[in-house]
């Protein structure tokens, strides 16, 4: 272990010092490239946006708006974030949505390179042994896309074959069918039951391991609640990162009692507003682009030394979520509760990731995950918010690399076991 790495005598490793980590582990992955109608439901998010609003309004004070804009078209020009793509299909779920997924095969290349870049990460995963044939499937969180992982689609590019999707209504893929006709509303369990469905499709056979951010790691969570049998007999490796099983209507985001108390009022008219009235809101939101970048800023990095270009990244992928959305998938996670689901990867290694200073999804409901598997690996990141994989690429990479590493050894014992029994 690095020694910017320090496991505190609990089994929980503390990144003491990020960059050094980090440093390690883009060595190791190669160098590979690794951040009123409208009116009310913008009052209502600028009580929980008070204090990016502060910092706003001293932007603007000096900085004009029409400077403020071309900055932000630079910075989408300048960074080559989201722009991987792979071999594409489409899984088709149960109500008929078609969802969007691509494919890096192994040998796949990263963009501007040879292949040879991709030799040290091979043998730091499987070492002398024939890479067995995993596949890693990585879900993405709430109002992002399968883009949000660029920069670990870029270090494990051509090492490993991996699918990265989009969740129903997100990204790629298409508006969820049962939600438009009214007759199934969204739920976590819905989206396991498409991660099923995505399986199904691009990986139908072989050892899984299974990667998942935010609400990602949630429909990772329904996919064992409602299909154990496919967790215990393909999965060999399981990430969460920024996640929980559960107890998320507690949740303060940051704010003081009274602050949310306000907000708990306000929302059920605000999310009503943006569902019948989403063309309004969405004009409300452009309008008001400063204050949704600083609140997007907040909740989702720790640190304000994050690159600009990945900051902006953040930005676009959630801008490009419809505000209906937004409000029909945020009323799902209140409900939330697959603590028993996840004893299901209790035979698997798996890592726990989480930033100390994520306001989302605070740190303490991955330490409750981590209760539930004590051999799995708990890493929590000091400064780091909600966004860990774009505000610390190389660490949550790096990660999965030993995650990817022990996987392998568990792939190899599951295959030698069956073997055994014939």
């Amino acid at each position: 272990m690095s020694d910017s790495a320090k496991t505190d005598g609990t089994g929980v490793t503390r990144v003491a010092d990020v960059a050094g980590l980090g440093a390690a582990a883009v060595d190791a992955a190669g160098s590979a490239g690794w951040r009123r109608g409208a009116g009310v439901a913008t009052a209502a998010i600028g009580v929980v946006a008070a204090g990016a609003a502060v910092g706003v309004a001293v932007e603007r004070l000096t900085v004009g708006r029409g400077v403020r804009r071309k900055a932000r078209l630079a910075l989408d020009s300048m960074g080559p974030y989201g722009t991987l793509r792979g071999r594409p299909g489409r899984a088709v779920a149960e109500d008929g949505t078609e969802l969007y997924y691509e494919v890096d095969e192994v040998g796949d290349a990263p963009a501007g390179s040879s292949g040879g870049a991709q030799e040290p990460l091979l043998k730091r995963i499987f070492g002398r042994r024939p890479p067995p044939p995993v596949t890693v499937v990585f879900s993405h969180g709430y109002c992002l896309s399968q883009d949000a992982w660029h920069f670990q689609r870029a270090a494990l590019r051509g090492a490993v074959r991996t699918v990265f999707w989009d969740q129903r209504s997100h990204g790629r893929s298409e508006r969820g069918r049962s939600q438009l006709d009214g007759s199934v509303p969204v739920s976590i369990d819905l989206l396991g039951r498409d991660l099923k469905a995505v399986i199904d499709a691009a990986a139908p056979e072989g050892p899984l391991v299974l990667v998942g951010h935010s609400m990602g790691g949630m429909t990772m969570m329904a996919l064992a609640a409602q299909y154990p049998g496919l967790i215990a007999e393909r999965v060999v490796g399981a990430a969460f990162v920024g996640t929980s099983s559960g107890g998320l209507a507690a949740n303060t985001y940051g704010l003081p009692a009274a602050g949310m108390s306000v907000v708990r009022r306000v929302l059920p008219g605000v999310f009503k507003v943006m569902a019948t009235q989403p063309e309004l809101v969405e004009r409300g939101r452009r309008a008001t682009a400063d204050l949704f970048a600083g609140l997007i800023r907040r909740y989702s990095f720790g640190s304000r030394d994050v690159d600009p270009a990945v900051t902006r990244f953040a930005e676009r992928l959630l801008e490009a979520t419809p505000v209906d959305i937004v409000a029909e998938f945020y009323q799902v996670f209140a409900g939330h509760d697959k603590v028993e689901a996840l004893c299901t990867f209790a035979e698997c290694p798996v890592a726990v990731i989480a930033g100390e200073k994520d306001l989302m999804i605070p740190s303490a409901h991955s330490e409750a995950i981590a209760e539930v598997l004590p051999d799995a690996r708990l890493v929590l990141l000091p400064g780091v918010g909600h966004m860990a994989m774009l505000e610390q690429p190389e660490v949550v990479s790096g990660c999965l690399t030993e995650l990817l590493a022990a996987a392998a050894g568990a792939s190899c014992e599951r295959v030698a076991a069956a073997r055994r029994r014939v």
